[in-house]
């Protein structure tokens, strides 16, 4: 996930009630949550949701109150060492595994420095010198809302009681369309022109040309009925499916299905769940994605080739987040939404790219190295958050973001 360089003007007032509504929606989806809940951290690729709260207040804190507003003075001297993420221009920091460690500051001490940052920051909403960094401030929290709830779901999830975050999975109609996307090749221009355009991430950009093959891609996403025919064909057992590194990977991990699967079940925020065949399967890594592609005598679509694909689509259609719900994935017949789906392209820069001056030029550049990109939105994204040139990404083994696929093919 990135950081914006140069995000397009908007209104003060418009930047404002987005500042406003999403801080109040990232407070509504942790109200569920007991202290305890909000401290644990099942590994270290996931974090506490107390620790989410917190380092998204930090964040406009240290690079907006600190650094833009006379006479500010820190909530707490001791936050920035608790809660600064990975800035090595802003010091050191607590390791990563530990943050699960911090029984204090107390849920209700987060709350009200989360508070306190929200009445301070009145005073930059209207600043239009602020503007990209209040832009950028509310992109960062809206990627910290999902990793809240796929991170919850997975410390839920380690409990036997398979306690619910939320009484009752989101109510969504499922429809769907099968056939697929064609498109001639050609040369084609993706990413995005951040200086032009409304924001965006600085590893979106620069706009550039591609050279595309013919290909085409799938209408739909994989269901989980799709998926149970690859567990029942021995998807899982059968080694001339897997890339190398995956196979040693399902050897060495045991694993035999999706995260979150048991039976005909399936964990969810409301608790276990029986599992919807038609529904897109999720919680898949990099090598199971490739892995089933195989299987289906297909393959992953490259970054580019998805790109190119959804240029026309509506970014905001599809099933993403509006509220603090049990989101889950449903089948839709959107590009949008859903899933996040894997391609095979590396996370790499885009030609011409260059990472932003000071701290938060640590955000994109450093970290693309062995990791692969995803395109879209999930369940869990903040609707409006995401556009086709947004590029998620993870390394190949991960697989407790909402990850699922859509195939392709060449023609």
């Amino acid at each position: 996930m990135g950081i914006a360089t140069r995000p397009a003007p908007i209104g003060p007032a418009v930047t404002a009630d987005r500042f406003r509504a999403t801080r109040a929606l990232t407070l509504d989806l942790a109200a569920p949550l007991s202290d305890a809940d909000a401290t644990i951290q099942s590994m270290e690729d996931a974090s506490p949701a107390k620790w989410h709260l917190a380092h998204t207040s930090w964040l406009f804190e240290t690079f907006l109150l600190r650094d833009h507003l006379d006479g500010y003075r820190l909530f707490d001297g001791k936050y920035p060492f608790l809660f600064n993420s990975y800035y090595e221009a802003e010091g050191r920091r607590i390791a990563r595994f530990s943050r699960g460690m911090l029984s204090r500051p107390s849920l209700e001490e987060i709350v009200a420095f989360r508070r306190a940052v929200d009445a301070a920051m009145e005073a930059l909403l209207e600043r239009e010198d602020c503007a990209p960094l209040i832009q950028l401030g509310i992109a960062h929290e809206q990627q910290h809302q999902e990793l809240l709830l796929t991170d919850i779901k997975h410390a839920l999830f380690q409990n036997p009681l398979g306690p619910a975050m939320f009484d009752r999975l989101s109510e969504n109609t499922h429809h769907t369309v099968d056939g697929w996307i064609e498109h001639q090749g050609g040369i084609a221009r993706i990413g995005h022109d951040c200086g032009t355009d409304r924001f965006c991430f600085d590893c979106e950009g620069p706009r550039h040309r591609v050279l595309l093959e013919p290909f085409r891609l799938s209408r739909r996403l994989v269901s989980n009925a799709d998926w149970q025919a690859f567990v029942d064909d021995g998807g899982y057992r059968t080694p001339s499916l897997w890339l190398s590194d995956g196979w040693a990977w399902v050897q060495r991990e045991g694993v035999t299905a999706p995260l979150y699967w048991h039976k005909d079940e399936q964990f969810t925020l409301a608790g276990w769940q029986p599992r919807d065949p038609q529904a897109p399967v999720a919680h898949i890594s990099y090598y199971e994605a490739d892995a089933f592609a195989s299987w289906a005598q297909s393959r992953l679509p490259t970054e580019a080739e998805w790109e190119v694909a959804a240029i026309r689509a509506d970014p905001s259609a599809g099933q993403q987040m509006d509220r603090a719900e049990a989101v889950q994935p449903a089948a839709t017949p959107e590009l949008f939404g859903s899933c996040w789906q894997w391609t095979r392209s590396a996370y790499l820069p885009h030609p011409g790219f260059t990472a932003a001056d000071g701290a938060v030029g640590e955000y994109n550049g450093k970290f693309m190295s062995g990791q692969f990109v995803l395109k879209g939105a999930s369940c869990a994204t903040a609707r409006g958050h995401s556009r086709a040139s947004y590029r998620n990404f993870f390394y190949p083994h991960q697989r407790w973001q909402f990850t699922g696929l859509r195939l392709a093919q060449d023609i």
